[in-house]
C-alpha cells in the first residue's frame, strides 16, 4: 500500500506520466543497456527494435500505478503474474531488480524534466518497489515450487529428434543433457530457448510446449518467422529451423505460463490462428490422455493447409476423445470439410460452462475475445497466451 503522501503525488502526477510512459521507457532501455550491455541477454531484440517491448513496461508501469491509487477498473493480477512467469523463465534475479530501478527512475527524471521534485521521485520510487517486491515474491515461490535454483536457471537439452511439421515449422523434441530429471508442467505453458547467434549475441526466445508431460522429453514447435518489407527475418527462429539438427545441444530456462489447461471437467473450446496451434497441441494431447470424456471443440484457422503445423497431432488427440469436433478455416486452399476464409466466431460451438483457450495474433484473439464476451462468455472464462509483449484483456488500451 502507498503512504498517503505519495498516492497524494501519484494521483497528480499520473496523467502526465501516463502521456509520457513510452518516451521514458524507450529512455530506460537505452541507459540500461548502455551501462550493463550483459542484460541484453535477457531482452527480444526483435520486440526492442519494434517497440513491443518498450510499450508493454510502459503500460505495465502505469497498469501498477493505476492499481495502487484505484483508478484501475481491471485487475492487476493477471499481468503481474504474466510477468513473473516471463521473468522466471528467462532466469531473472533478485539483484537485477536495483538496476531496473535506478535506470526507470532516471529516464523518468531525463523525460520529465524539472517536474521530477524530490517528492514526485521519492512517489514513484516507492511505486517501483511496491511492484519490485511483488514481483520477487511470486518469482520466488515460483522458482521454489520448479525446483529450480534461480541462480542457475539455464540447463543444457539435447535434441532427440527433429521434424518438419508444415511449410516453415519445425518441432524439436528435447531430452536432458545433463542426465537430470524432465521437470514436471501444466498442458499449455511454455519454455525459454537460448542460443547464440553467429554474430556472437545471446538471444533467448519463448516456445509453447506443444506435447503434454508425461513423456519423459520436452516438445517445442518453432514457426520460422519471415521479414516482410522493413521487417527483418526473425533471429531465433530462423537460427533453429535453419541450423539446429538431431543431438545439438540447446540451453533451456525453466518451464512457465500462465495459460494453462483447467483440472475440472468442463467443456473446453481450444480456439487458435498460425503457430498459436502449439499450447492447444499440448492441451489436447493431455486431454486424450487423460481425461478422454470431456468434450472438446478445436477450432483453427490459417493461411492454407500447408502451413497447419500440428494437424496430423491435433487430428490423432482428438480420436482418442469421446466427444470431439475440429473445425478449421484456411484462407486459401480450403478442402473437404475445411472452410474458406477466416473464422466467424458468431458461429463457433460455444458448449455450456465451456472454459475457452485463445492463442494467435493480438488482432485475432481481441476480435474473438469480444465476440464471445458479446455472447456471454465470463471474462474468466477465457485464457489467452500472447506471443509476444502485448497483452489481451478487457480494455481496447491493453489490446496491441
Amino acid at each position: 500500500m502507498l503512504s498517503a503522501d505519495s498516492e497524494r503525488v501519484i494521483r497528480a502526477t499520473l496523467p502526465v506520466v501516463r502521456d509520457h510512459a513510452p518516451e521514458i521507457t524507450s529512455r530506460f532501455y537505452t541507459d540500461m543497456f548502455a551501462a550493463h550491455p550483459e542484460l541484453l541477454n535477457l531482452f527480444n531484440l526483435g520486440n526492442q527494435a519494434n517497440g513491443e517491448q518498450q510499450r508493454a513496461l510502459a503500460a505495465a508501469v502505469v497498469a501498477f500505478a493505476e492499481h495502487l491509487v484505484g483508478e484501475r477498473e481491471v485487475d492487476f493480477g493477471p499481468i503481474a503474474d504474466r510477468i513473473a512467469h516471463k521473468h522466471v523463465s528467462l532466469g531473472v534475479q533478485p539483484g537485477q531488480y536495483p538496476i531496473v530501478g535506478r535506470y526507470l527512475l532516471g529516464a523518468v527524471g531525463a523525460v520529465l524534466g524539472d517536474a521530477v521534485t524530490d517528492a514526485v521521485r521519492t512517489a514513484w520510487e516507492e511505486v517501483y518497489w511496491l511492484c519490485a517486491c511483488e514481483l520477487v515474491a511470486a518469482e520466488a515461490r515460483m522458482y521454489q515450487r520448479a525446483d529450480v535454483d534461480p541462480a542457475r536457471p539455464w540447463r543444457p537439452w539435447r535434441v532427440a529428434k527433429r521434424v518438419e511439421e508444415a511449410e516453415d515449422a519445425v518441432s524439436f523434441t528435447l531430452v536432458p543433457a545433463d542426465d537430470g530429471p524432465v521437470p514436471d508442467f501444466r498442458p499449455g505453458q511454455y519454455v525459454s530457448v537460448a542460443v547464440t547467434l553467429p554474430d556472437g549475441r545471446r538471444q533467448p526466445r519463448q516456445y509453447s510446449l506443444s506435447q503434454g508431460p508425461g513423456h519423459g522429453s520436452l516438445r517445442i514447435t518453432v514457426r520460422r518467422v519471415r521479414g516482410a518489407g522493413d521487417t527483418p527475418d526473425g533471429l531465433v527462429s530462423n537460427f533453429l529451423c535453419d541450423t539446429v539438427a538431431a543431438d545439438d545441444t540447446l540451453l533451456l530456462g525453466p518451464v512457465a505460463g500462465d495459460l494453462v489447461l483447467d483440472d475440472g471437467d468442463d467443456p473446453v473450446l481450444l480456439i487458435s490462428a498460425g503457430i498459436g496451434v502449439t499450447p492447444m497441441a499440448g492441451m489436447l494431447d493431455h486431454l486424450g490422455r487423460n481425461q478422454p470424456s470431456r468434450t472438446v471443440v478445436a477450432a483453427h484457422a490459417d493461411r492454407s493447409p500447408g502451413r497447419h503445423a500440428l494437424a496430423a497431432d491435433v487430428a490423432h488427440c482428438g480420436d482418442r476423445l469421446a466427444d470431439f469436433r475440429q473445425l478449421c478455416w484456411y484462407e486459401t486452399g480450403a478442402t473437404g470439410g475445411a472452410l474458406p476464409g477466416r473464422i466467424d466466431p458468431d458461429t463457433l460451438p460455444l458448449p455450456d460452462n465451456a472454459r475457452v483457450y485463445l492463442c494467435g495474433p493480438l488482432p485475432f484473439m481481441a476480435r474473438v475475445r469480444a465476440v464471445l464476451r458479446g455472447r456471454g462468455v465470463p471474462a474468466e472464462r477465457i485464457a489467452t497466451e500472447v506471443f509476444g509483449a502485448g497483452m489481451v484483456s478487457d480494455e481496447p488500451a491493453a489490446t496491441r
